[in-house]
C-alpha cells in the first residue's frame, strides 16, 4: 500500500527504528537500546536529571526525576511520563529530551517510570507501576517541591495507553487529581477491528502484526486479545464510563493503525463532557516525532507545549483578552 508521506519524513519511512522482531523481547529490547544509546544525550546545566527508586506494588521502581535548578518561589507543576514501546520494548531514557525540555523552559518537575514489561511481566504489572508512580509523587509533593494540584499524567504509543489507564485507576480508586492526561498516539483497543487497524498492515513505527503480537504478551495468560473479559485498565477503549476524568490532549498521525482508536477514544471523553484537545497530524506515521527537524514533527511539539501550558497555567475568567 502507498502513503502520502509528508515530504519531510517520507526519507525516514524505511527506516526510522532499526528492525527488530518482537517476538524476541530480549533482541528487541538489545536492539533499540543501542539505537536510543547512539544518539545524541546529555542535559543541560539548567536541569537535575536524578536516578532513584520508590515503592512498587512487586517491589521498587526504577524512576528518573527531571527538575530545573532554579527553582520558583511557588511549587512547581508535575508530570508523570510513562515511554511507549508496545508493552514489551522501551526505555526510561525515551522522555528525555522531552522532560529535559519541560523542565528548562517552563519549570516542570517530570518523573519518568521504568515500568515492568510483558511478556515476562504481564497486565497489570505495568499499569500497577505507572500507578504507584503517580501515588508517590501525590505522596511526596512537598519533597519535590511540586504543586498536588497541578499534576499530568502522559505518554507515548503504548505509554499513551498506559496514561489513559492511570487516569481510569486515579478517578476509580479515588487516587490523586490530574490536571490533564496527554495521550500521545495511544494504544487503547485489544480488539483490533477499526479501520486504520485493519488497513495499515506495512505502515513504519508501528503496523497490525506488531499490534497482535503486543496485545497478545500484554494480557499473558489471563486474558486473550478481542476477549469479552480485557478490563478497561489493560484497554481503556473498551470502558464505557469516562465521566469524571481529567482534561485529555490527544494526538494521532494519518497513517497509524492506532489513529482511529485515538479518534475514537478521544469522541468518547467529549460526549462524557470531558475537556479535549485532539490534533491529527497529515502525512504522519507512528513514531515520526524522533525526526525534530521535519516541520510537522515541531508542530505536534509545540502544540504540546501549548497544552500543557493551559493545564499547568489556567486562563483566569477574569483575564484580560486582546482584540
Amino acid at each position: 500500500m502507498s502513503y502520502n508521506f509528508d515530504p519531510q519524513l517520507a526519507p525516514f519511512a524505511v527506516d526510522l527504528l532499526p528492525e527488530h522482531d518482537l517476538r524476541d523481547p530480549v533482541h528487541s529490547r538489545e536492539v533499540l537500546k543501542e539505537f536510543f544509546s547512539s544518539m545524541p544525550n546529555g542535559f543541560p546545566d539548567t536541569v537535575v536529571v536524578e536516578d532513584r527508586e520508590i515503592p512498587g506494588p512487586r517491589g521498587p521502581v526504577r524512576v528518573r526525576t527531571y527538575a530545573p535548578r532554579e527553582r520558583a518561589e511557588e511549587a512547581a507543576p508535575a508530570m508523570v511520563f510513562i515511554h511507549g514501546g508496545g508493552f514489551i520494548v522501551g526505555q526510561i531514557e525515551m522522555g528525555d529530551a522531552l522532560l529535559s525540555s519541560l523542565a528548562e523552559t517552563m519549570g516542570v518537575v517530570s518523573v519518568s517510570v521504568d515500568y515492568r514489561l510483558a511478556p515476562e511481566h504481564p497486565y497489570p504489572a505495568g499499569v500497577e507501576d505507572c500507578y504507584a508512580a503517580l501515588v508517590w509523587v501525590a505522596e511526596n509533593a512537598g519533597e519535590l517541591g511540586v504543586d498536588p494540584s497541578r499534576i499530568a499524567v502522559g505518554g507515548e504509543s503504548a505509554g499513551g495507553g498506559l496514561a489513559a489507564a492511570v487516569a481510569l485507576l486515579a478517578r476509580d480508586r479515588g487516587g490523586p487529581a490530574l490536571c490533564l492526561q496527554y495521550l500521545g498516539i495511544p494504544e487503547l483497543d485489544d480488539r483490533l477491528e477499526t479501520t486504520s487497524m485493519r488497513n495499515f498492515v506495512d505502515t513504519p513505527g508501528w503496523s497490525r502484526d506488531k499490534a497482535e503480537i503486543s496485545w497478545d504478551f500484554y494480557l499473558g495468560e489471563d486474558y486473550r486479545p478481542g476477549g469479552d473479559d480485557v478490563p478497561i485498565y489493560a484497554a481503556p477503549a473498551r470502558a464505557e464510563d469516562l465521566s469524571g476524568l481529567p482534561p485529555a490532549f490527544v494526538v494521532v498521525c494519518e497513517f497509524d493503525p492506532l489513529r482511529d482508536e485515538g479518534l475514537a477514544y478521544a469522541s468518547k471523553l467529549v460526549q462524557a463532557g470531558v475537556p479535549v484537545g485532539v490534533h491529527m497530524y497529515p502525512g504522519t506515521f507512528h513514531g515520526c516525532a524522533w525526526v525534530p527537524e521535519a516541520q510537522v514533527s515541531q508542530r505536534m511539539q509545540d502544540d504540546l507545549m501549548y497544552a500543557l501550558r493551559r493545564a499547568f497555567h489556567p486562563i483566569s475568567a477574569d483575564s484580560q483578552v486582546n482584540a
